[in-house]
């Protein structure tokens, strides 16, 4: 069993509460435009941590981070990339991919909309942990926690940050 602790579009922001909300996880994953490799590190300090870079972060993360990150936690494929789209409209860059092997969870970002949906066609969970940063036209920064356990996902919490100043 592992918990995650999600977030993605911080913009370089920083927010002591992202520690204090993930403490209780097993790793912090980040679905792109990190915005500075300051976040990035404090991060990766806290909890193993695995990420993608978007279409706002410069060379120096896009070194470090991959656009798009597949992997296996507790038995369960996951596809991460920051511009990849939702159930019924897919992004073209990752559309393929997605049909050819889905994944059991796939997550994106870029849309600062919260949003975790099933698709029935694939088989496929997506989650969209919105914006837990400033920067942006969402009003509420949201974080998303779950876990992962022999392949199923449970326990999915959202938690919102706080208006936007």
């Amino acid at each position: 069993m592992t918990r995650i602790g999600l977030l993605s579009d911080t913009h370089a922001y920083w927010d002591e509460r992202y520690l204090e909300y993930f403490e209780e996880c097993d790793e912090i994953w980040h679905a792109g435009d990190i915005g500075s490799l300051d976040v990035a590190r404090r991060l990766a300090a806290f909890r193993p941590f695995r990420a993608v870079y978007g279409n706002i972060d410069g060379q120096e993360i896009r070194r470090i981070y991959p656009q798009v990150n597949r992997f296996k936690v507790d038995d369960a494929e996951v596809l991460m990339k920051h511009i990849g789209g939702y159930p019924g409209k897919y992004d073209p860059s990752i559309v393929g991919s997605l049909m050819t092997r889905p994944p059991q969870l796939f997550i994106s970002g870029h849309s600062h909309i919260l949003k975790v949906k099933y698709d029935k066609t694939l088989g496929m969970l997506h989650i969209n942990p919105g914006a837990a940063g400033q920067y942006g036209f969402h009003r509420v920064r949201t974080l998303v926690r779950f876990t992962i356990d022999k392949g199923t996902f449970k326990d999915l919490e959202v938690i919102e940050l706080s208006d936007r100043k």
